[in-house]
């Protein structure tokens, strides 16, 4: 078994990159892009825009994160890769502090590479788990990640809103320029802590596959056809996972399409954050106990009651229950999701395997985000009110968490 420093210096992975999954992802970039970079346009059409793009950017992913997890297992660099695909992330999310006021063509973009960048090394990422701890450890170890996830991330995000706040302080001259270092505190802050992973985390030397990318990806698929549990697995997983993903992306977007505040809304992610840390670790240990899949149906059941809740909103009082949910839930469900996979995977394919699995993870970022999108632009053409547009968007996610929920019970 690795020692405790090669795990604590994993999970501090999560600890770096959370800052973007919190101050970029959840946080500033749809304020960003709705206020700033959408200046003039109306609610829904600024949602249908990044619903959409959301959408484009998660095909993208999906088709390249099979292909890029195999070179990282051809080669037995995962580190390396997980280091390019990081810098490609940092430097893109501090480009985005230079976009200007109104060009959101441009920060679609840039956005779309700090994605990338962000997903693409948490491939390689997650294929470590198998090279730092047993198996009857990748509940706990899977959930540590996570935990720290959200504390680290939560804590750059709290300076991040106080800066937001008070501006002055800092010598800035506007929330705008706040905003913008806020984007380049994140790439600082990915930068430092992703040293820790590379310095102390070793990878196992496997045998390299000496087959070609087109066989890998067909062996790899025919594999998982041929494990009716995998399968069944892989598709709940996409199903709760879109759900997931998808509230993650949008949650500030969605209460400020129905009238809640930015700072309200901001204080309700670090809500998520800080709530979020203990409660990974508990789902920990509720997996190590009775299971990931025990702890799969507590989680989904729950976002099931988040979905039809969302629909009703009414009050601040009602986002920040809602949030309190998803912080007792988000992260556990995620970390439960990566150690019951990572029971399947054979010696030396973790790259491929995980690239299917963030496969799989990033279709479910197309799904959710596009039927909201659609939903957005086409009812926006009719005398409907647009906050009841928002809750038939909102809405349209229980259908990811039944289905996900009925798919569970056969893995």
């Amino acid at each position: 078994m690795a020692s405790q420093k090669t795990i604590y210096s994993w999970a501090f992975y999560d600890w770096a990159n959370s800052a973007f999954a919190t101050t970029a992802m959840a946080g500033f970039f749809p304020i960003f892009f709705k206020q700033y970079w959408n200046v003039g346009v109306t609610v829904n059409v600024s949602t249908g825009r990044l619903a959409l793009g959301t959408a484009c950017i998660g095909l993208v992913l999906a088709i390249g994160s099979p292909i890029v997890g195999y070179f990282g297992d051809k080669v037995n660099k995962r580190k390396l890769f997980l280091a390019g695909f990081a810098c490609l992330g940092i430097f893109s999310t501090m480009a985005l502090a230079l976009i200007g006021k109104g060009l959101w063509h441009y920060a679609l973009g840039v956005y779309g590479f700090a994605v990338l960048g962000f997903s693409f090394s948490n491939v390689f990422y997650d294929s470590l788990l198998l090279h730092v701890c047993d198996t009857n450890k990748r509940e706990w170890v899977s959930s540590l990640g996570y935990a720290f996830g959200y504390l680290g991330g939560g804590l750059l995000f709290l300076f991040n809103v106080f800066l937001l706040l008070n501006p002055s302080l800092f010598g800035l001259s506007s929330m705008e320029e706040a905003v913008q270092w806020s984007f380049v505190s994140v790439g600082v802050w990915w930068g430092v802590f992703l040293l820790p992973l590379l310095f102390f985390v070793r990878e196992k030397k496997v045998e390299m596959s000496s087959l070609s990318l087109f066989q890998s990806l067909r062996e790899t698929f025919f594999e998982g056809v041929g494990s009716s549990r995998l399968m069944w697995f892989l598709l709940s997983y996409w199903l709760y996972i879109d759900g997931v993903h998808t509230i993650i992306r949008m949650a500030v977007d969605y209460g400020l399409s129905i009238g809640f505040t930015m700072n309200h809304l901001l204080g309700a992610l670090l809500f998520i954050q800080f709530i979020g840390f203990p409660a990974a670790l508990i789902f920990g240990k509720i997996g190590e106990r009775w299971g990931s899949k025990c702890g799969l149906y507590i989680g989904i059941s729950v976002y099931m009651l988040i979905t039809v809740w969302g629909t009703q909103l009414t009050s601040i009082f009602g986002f920040y229950g809602i949030a309190a949910l998803i912080g007792c839930t988000q992260g556990g469900v995620q970390a439960l999701s990566r150690a019951y996979f990572s029971r399947f995977i054979p010696e030396g394919k973790e790259g491929v395997y995980f690239g299917l699995y963030n496969m799989v993870g990033k279709y479910a970022v197309i799904m959710g985000p596009l039927l909201i999108g659609m939903i957005n632009l086409a009812l926006a053409y009719f005398s409907l009110d647009p906050q009841l547009i928002s809750r038939i968007g909102m809405g349209s996610l229980l259908l990811f968490f039944v289905g996900g929920i009925c798919c569970l019970r056969k893995a």
